[in-house]
């Protein structure tokens, strides 16, 4: 236990998802399960939109980076999370921890705006369609997202710093399953409460800046669609912008219920579900979302398919022919 009370000690302790041993097994497997799927999905849909030129627009160029957000977020805790099931030790070093956050901020600040990008373009679309291709240019698309890389960056080292300039003297053992910031402030012994302030102030900033943007877009979108005579239109119009609404729902409710509640009513435990959902099911629901309601994915979900197939098919007729044997390919 002295290791415990050391300030300059070098290792936090992780506790994970539960201490119950006949749950390890059940956590690992899951997680690994949800890991395997958020991989597949989020690369598949960044090789389609690569792929198929159809695609090549500026809603898409946005959600390929979605997707590659949602990727390296979840490859920055998930992994460590695995290793800790599966060696039993669930140590981490200060600066791996530190660097997790570091990281983890990083992708979340940028998805905000990422998702801000998306719903401007939403507008654009649905508002002023004849200026669509004038507006979103490739120019301001590139510019849109650099600067959202460079505010998740530097809203990231304002938060790492805020944490971990603390003198952490009391136990090291952090009730979460990867470095985030709540049960990080938890551990301190000092007095937190102006580096609760300065990480409430720039989570806060970035998800209530973005939040209203994206309201205010949905709101003109909303008269848009409202004032359309088609019915077929309206119909349109809405499902082009549903799987950004729920990815949008998903994302922001459970990052403002964890970053932007009183001190006095978090709760580490409550906070580790919470956590679950925003860090770990969101990336792994993304791809089926923008997925499952897209008429220009499934399309080219189709013909990669159609692809994917047919090479198959000449593969096959061409091994049949080179050991001289008949080949009989996909007839009627």
């Amino acid at each position: 236990m002295v290791e415990d009370n050391d300030t300059f000690a070098t290792e936090f302790i992780l506790l994970g998802f539960t201490t119950r041993e006949d749950l390890q097994v059940l956590c690992f497997v899951l997680l690994l399960a949800i890991y395997v799927v958020t991989l597949t999905g989020n690369l598949g849909v960044i090789l389609l939109i690569r792929s198929d030129s159809c695609l090549h627009t500026p809603m898409y160029f946005f959600l390929s980076h979605l997707s590659l957000l949602d990727l390296c977020y979840s490859s920055t805790i998930i992994p460590q999370t695995l290793l800790s099931f599966s060696v039993g030790r669930k140590v981490i070093s200060f600066v791996r921890c530190a660097t997790q956050l570091f990281f983890f901020a990083t992708w979340a600040t940028t998805e905000c705006y990422v998702l801000a990008a998306m719903a401007y373009d939403r507008y654009v679309a649905i508002c002023n369609p004849l200026l669509y291709s004038v507006v979103m240019s490739q120019r301001l698309c590139v510019g849109m997202l650099v600067g959202a890389y460079l505010v998740g960056v530097i809203s990231s080292t304002i938060h790492t710093v805020s944490i971990f300039c603390l003198p952490f003297c009391q136990s090291k053992r952090i009730n979460h399953f990867f470095c985030d910031g709540p049960p990080l402030l938890a551990l301190s012994c000092s007095d937190t409460r102006v580096n609760e302030v300065m990480v409430s102030a720039v989570v806060g900033f970035n998800v209530l800046s973005t939040t209203v943007f994206i309201l205010v877009s949905y709101f003109l979108i909303l008269s848009t669609i409202l004032r359309m005579h088609s019915v077929a239109g309206r119909h349109k119009a809405f499902s082009t912008c549903a799987s950004h609404l729920v990815s949008i729902a998903l994302y922001y409710g459970s990052s403002l219920f964890m970053y932007l509640r009183p001190s006095s009513r978090h709760s580490l435990e409550h906070d580790k579900v919470v956590s679950m959902l925003y860090s770990v099911a969101v990336p792994m629901l993304n791809p089926v979302i923008y997925s499952l309601r897209n008429t220009d994915m499934k399309n080219a979900m189709r013909k990669a398919k159609g692809r994917v197939l047919s090479s198959f098919s000449i593969h096959g007729s061409w091994s049949a022919e080179r050991r001289g044997l008949p080949f009989h390919g996909k007839e009627g």
